[in-house]
């Protein structure tokens, strides 16, 4: 495949510079030192010994001694071989055969094959001077100003100025060292064609891999294709197609873009990425998604697009994931939505800013901005800013709420275990008999309020500055006291696994197939005319105790 390209040069060349006709009998230089006939097996040769020389065409042999045979047109040529061609390519070796009617020589033992722009050593070399195609099989070494290129096989091309390697390719630049099985290099251009695994390392432990590509040793750009991959102690960057801009230390991926980061189980996948090295930034867009696995539990997130920047000591080691916008995040616990986020890899804490809204079983969270905090893989706290607002629908689709101006939720497990209501705290909370009937409805406001759960339940609401709570029994209720200012309901908003993964993750498919057990299980243990629930009620405030300071005025009794 190499060499096609080759021969067809190597044919145009024919076509523009007069070679000898083929036949054309070598002549004997005068000036050897001696000369004598004889047989050599049992082929009648003549012997020639000290500076010995022949010509055939623009074509100079020279040796020490030579057998020349007589009936045919070639010869062997033995010790300080050197054979000239144009004046521009100089082959030497310790022995040599050539034959004038092929116009081809084999030359043995340390070769040393020169032009103007490199040198090739090898231990045996075949040179068909038609078309001008030198050829190695046992390990050949070639050197020019920029590079040097060692290889098992190799074809130079004399007219083009071509190099074709095969197996155990190795080129140093001054920058990188390339590792390859087929390789083409111009010693014109110096740019260097790939055509099957290759790796190249930079100073710096910077990898490229691509199974097809290109590479300009001097301006130090490569084209990568076919698994293309940049990797670094850090990161993994791979993609359908890869162009990596050395100087400037600047990549960019497309199709099938995945970034992996290897401190922290990291992986950003989408069309399109951007590599700055320098800057330790990677840009991902083209319907990104991230997928951060931690313990027995993934975080996935998506947006229009996302940035990794990678963390830098003393400060952050870790990094830091921006996305926006159209956020969307979603894990077995927790989903949400908001226009941009920042993920510090380091503390793991997660910032969603401009109006944010989560999930947390049946439980929806908004506020202007919000925090994540996570320990050992879980959510510990989330934290809302402003405007505040929890609402949770029991079994009756009445809407339990609590809202203030800041909130602190306090997770155990997968679930709340504490709210802390800062400012302006307000609350509705329904009581239930036996889940069937509302008993009536507890609503209550305070500077400070405390609510506190057990198994996703509410158990107690403690009042803790200038509280005034009132019982209203179900007759008395009003439309207008069963939602707070700024309710809002967005179950419709909420993200699936499916929305957030997208094309790039396959892992949906396999929530299918983990689904069929409780399939079954469900229609044995459930009655086929039991309706299933939108969501699970926030509480039960039937069984919750609602506690007041000293002095204070108490609410109304809850029933139970």
């Amino acid at each position: 495949m190499v060499s096609l390209p080759l021969l067809a040069t190597a044919q145009r060349k024919s076509t523009t510079q007069p070679t000898p006709a083929r036949g054309q009998r070598i002549e004997l230089l005068p000036g050897t030192a001696q000369l004598s006939g004889g047989k050599f097996n049992g082929v009648e040769i003549r012997k020639l010994i000290g500076n010995v020389s022949f010509r055939q065409g623009t074509t100079l042999l020279y040796c020490d001694s030579a057998y020349q045979y007589i009936g045919r047109n070639d010869l062997e040529a033995f010790s300080n071989v050197r054979i000239i061609q144009n004046d521009t390519i100089t082959i030497t070796g310790d022995r040599a055969t050539y034959d004038g009617d092929t116009r081809k020589a084999r030359m043995i033992g340390n070769v040393t094959m020169r032009d103007p722009r490199m040198t090739l050593t090898t231990n045996l070399l075949d040179y068909d001077l038609t078309t001008n195609l030198a050829y190695y099989s046992t390990g050949g070494h070639i050197v020019d100003p920029e590079n040097t290129l060692d290889s098992q096989y190799g074809y130079y091309n004399t007219t083009s100025k071509i190099f074709s390697f095969k197996r155990d390719v190795k080129v140093l630049t001054k920058d990188n060292t390339i590792d390859t099985d087929t390789l083409q290099y111009n010693t014109v251009t110096k740019v260097a064609y790939f055509f099957g695994p290759t790796r190249l390392t930079d100073r710096q432990n910077q990898t490229l891999y691509a199974e097809n590509g290109v590479h300009n040793t001097i301006t130090g750009v490569s084209t990568f294709q076919r698994n293309a991959k940049v990797e670094t102690p850090n990161y993994l960057l791979t993609g359908d197609k890869l162009v990596y801009d050395q100087a400037q230390k600047y990549g960019v991926a497309t199709g099938h873009v995945s970034m992996t980061s290897k401190k922290d189980n990291v992986v950003i996948r989408g069309d399109v990425g951007r590599y700055w090295r320098l800057q330790g930034r990677v840009k991902v867009y083209g319907s990104p998604v991230m997928r951060n696995i931690s313990g027995k539990d993934t975080l996935y997130l998506a947006a229009d697009t996302l940035i990794s920047q990678e963390g830098k000591a003393p400060l952050n080691n870790a990094g830091v994931i921006y996305a926006f916008p159209k956020t969307k995040i979603f894990r077995t616990d927790l989903q949400g939505r908001c226009d941009s986020l920042t993920y510090n890899r380091l503390d793991s804490i997660i910032y969603l800013n401009k109006n944010p809204i989560l999930w947390n079983n049946q439980n929806q969270l908004t506020s202007d901005s919000m925090e994540i905090r996570q320990r050992k893989g879980k959510v510990d706290q989330m934290r809302l800013y402003a405007r505040a607002f929890i609402i949770g629908q029991d079994t009756l689709l009445n809407f339990n709420q609590v809202k203030g101006r800041r909130m602190i939720a306090y997770f155990q497990g997968n679930s709340i275990k504490k709210v802390d209501v800062l400012g302006n705290a307000e609350s509705i909370y329904y009581a239930l008999e036996g889940d069937t009937a509302v008993s009536g409805m507890n609503k209550a406001l305070s500077a400070t309020m405390v609510l506190r759960f057990a198994e996703s339940k509410l158990q107690t609401i403690s009042f803790l500055t200038n509280p005034d709570a009132s019982f209203i029994p179900p007759h008395e209720l009003k439309p207008e006291d069963e939602k707070l200012k700024d309710f809002s309901w967005r179950p419709t908003e909420r993200p699936t696994r499916r929305a957030v993964l997208g094309k790039h993750f396959a892992l949906p498919v396999k929530v299918k197939t983990k689904a069929k057990p409780k399939g079954k299980a469900k229609t044995k243990s459930a009655p086929k005319t039991t309706p299933k629930p939108v969501v699970k009620p926030v509480s039960k405030p039937a069984a919750a105790r609602v506690t007041t300071p000293a002095g204070a005025t108490p609410p109304l009794p809850v029933k139970k």
